[in-house]
């Protein structure tokens, strides 16, 4: 929970990712850590995070809710490898098959992160529309296009 005002900041800081009350980044950090993962500097300050939570009607998938790095930490990688270490461990110890993100046309270094991740893992991407722009409220909002991932492979010994 003691990391949720600074994932905030970080998501603010950002000015790319749809800004959520700060309370709400504390209950993520609460009741969603194990589908989360947050990055350190080396004065153990949070340096970038990866949001997640199983999909209650496919506990199978994990929806990556945000990802974001503060400005200091870009360009080092850590998008990739905390998305890479959070999937891995939530097909190990949650059985994960599937990951699913939404991301806006606009935002060219989410949809490489997140192909960049399927071509390391060997699977599938398909993409489309979950959320068409008329369906938001605010004037200008892009609309959601999902991003399906997988199947992941099961960890030996653990069959699907």
């Amino acid at each position: 929970m003691e990391d949720g005002a600074a994932i905030w900041r970080i998501a603010r800081d950002s000015r790319t990712l749809d800004l959520n009350s700060s309370y709400s980044y504390l209950l993520w950090c609460r009741d969603f850590a194990a589908t989360s993962v947050v990055a350190r500097d080396p004065q153990g300050e949070p340096a970038a995070f990866v949001t997640g939570y199983i999909r209650p009607e496919r506990p199978e998938t994990l929806v990556v809710w945000q990802v974001a790095v503060d400005d200091a930490h870009r360009g080092q990688g850590l998008a990739a490898a905390l998305l890479d270490g959070l999937t891995t461990r939530a097909v190990s110890e949650l059985g994960i098959r599937h990951v699913e993100t939404t991301i806006t046309p606009d935002n060219a270094a989410s949809m490489r992160l997140f192909a960049s991740f399927a071509e390391r893992h060997r699977t599938g991407l398909a993409r489309e529309v979950l959320f068409d722009a008329g369906l938001f409220p605010e004037q200008g909002h892009e609309p959601e296009v999902l991003h399906l991932i997988g199947p992941f492979d099961p960890p030996p010994g653990r069959l699907r």
